[in-house]
């Protein structure tokens, strides 16, 4: 696909994450003004909120610009999606006849405040990612049980918590928690010290299923409104105490950070790929009948404290074992009703080789292998810390870029139980 040129010029320099191709769904907020929605366009954000209340932009059905989130626009549906997309970009493309009423309603990024995109219903993780499988599960059980035996065979997920998760920027503390270790008889409680990330994708579930109705792979792609990079922080140590035999619970609760803005499934339709071969036979209602993945380029930062970011792992999302529309599928198999505004986790993005690992745990080998970083080394995340995750599918001479999901590590509470009086 080639790149669609615009009169907004920052957006055809290939250094953008938002070209006219793209247009992702963000809310944003400019000094005292309330939140309102926007899609992101070169070094600016066009007042969608704006548009539709001046007759700019008329969607069948509407108002659903009126609020400061996306919720309604993804429960109106595929072709109002369609629809919204096909209008701001004759607004946005070159020559455009309607750029001076459109031009006052752009402001830059710099300018704005950037919130949550979308009210989150419910928070699904997985764990779908083969290479960080296999290595979690090497350093756990040894390589020969790596995999639990039902790995290859259904996507593993547990339910997390929709009311952790929080836009990029906001600061992570670092959490209290039950840990024990291997050479002490009970659990002490305290703060976190193996302090985690988890590169992923989060699939936006745009339109809802019915209560025990299963819905097929290809209707669950239909359902996905777009994506957004997400960090599922983990705290490792505290997970190794509690996650058996009902897998992750507080450990995983701390918070999910998210990307401020939403890349439509549209934007990145010419960049869908195939799952990788399987290795087991999968049943019959998690075949795929075209590819479901995205080659989606990604990677993650650290940067301590008053030092320099540095880049310490490279992948791709292709690397995924299943799709966001398996693991949708699999999900309403007992009957279970998703709803707009849903947020399902891919699993930790791994690739296959050392750069390429999505946490720091796989990075630093469980602690054994610490890796170099500006200012010193690394094994798990310390205290002001700021991670950075981006992402963007590559076209010809621009991409499809996510931004930022960005968030920095603060110290533990010194007492979390303290109270002000």
């Amino acid at each position: 696909m080639s790149l669609h040129l615009s009169w907004v010029d920052s957006a055809n320099l290939a250094r953008s994450d938002f070209p006219l191709n793209n247009l992702p769904c963000g809310v944003f907020s400019h000094g005292p003004e309330d939140p309102r929605c926007g899609m992101a366009i070169g070094d600016f954000v066009l007042d969608l909120t704006a548009l539709e209340e001046e007759g700019l932009l008329t969607l069948t059905g509407g108002p659903y610009l009126d609020v400061p989130f996306w919720n309604e626009v993804m429960e109106a549906g595929p072709d109002i999606w369609a629809d919204l997309r096909a209008q701001v970009t004759a607004h946005l493309a070159k020559g455009a006849p309607t750029r001076a009423a459109i031009e006052p309603h752009l402001l830059p990024l710099g300018a704005v405040t950037l919130h949550l995109p979308f009210l989150v219903s419910e928070y699904t993780d997985f764990y779908s990612g083969k290479h960080h499988a296999m290595n979690v599960g090497t350093m756990m059980r040894g390589a020969e049980n790596a995999l639990p035996p039902n790995w290859l065979h259904i996507p593993i997920g547990y339910n997390g918590r929709a009311s952790s998760v929080v836009v990029s920027g906001t600061p992570v503390r670092r959490p209290w928690g039950q840990v024990k270790g291997p050479d002490h008889a009970v659990p002490a409680f305290q703060p976190s010290r193996r302090f985690d990330i988890e590169l992923e994708l989060g699939a936006v579930v745009g339109q809802g299923s019915t209560l025990g109705r299963p819905v097929t792979v290809e209707e669950a792609d239909a359902m996905i409104f777009g994506f957004v990079l997400l960090n599922d922080w983990s705290a490792r140590d505290i997970q190794g105490w509690e996650y058996q035999p009902l897998g992750p619970f507080q450990a995983k609760a701390t918070a999910t950070t998210i990307s401020p803005w939403i890349v439509m499934t549209a934007a990145l339709e010419a960049h869908r790929t195939s799952t990788p071969e399987r290795e087991k036979p999968l049943l019959p209602y998690l075949h795929e009948p075209r590819p479901m993945l995205f080659d989606i380029e990604l990677e993650v930062a650290l940067a301590p404290m008053g030092q320099p970011e540095t880049v310490i792992a490279r992948t791709n999302y292709k690397e995924m074992y299943y799709s966001a529309a398996q693991q949708l599928a699999h999900h309403t198999t007992s009957g279970c009703a998703m709803n707009v505004g849903d947020l399902l986790g891919s699993g930790t993005i791994s690739g296959p080789q050392k750069g390429n690992r999505g946490s720091l745990m796989e990075l630093s080998w469980g602690g054994k292998e610490p890796f170099e970083v500006a200012g010193g080394t690394r094994s798990f995340i310390e205290d002001n810390d700021t991670l950075t995750l981006r992402g963007y599918a590559r076209g010809d001479g621009f991409k499809i870029g996510f931004g930022a999901c960005v968030g920095q590590v603060i110290p533990a509470l010194a007492d979390p139980y303290a109270r002000k009086k």
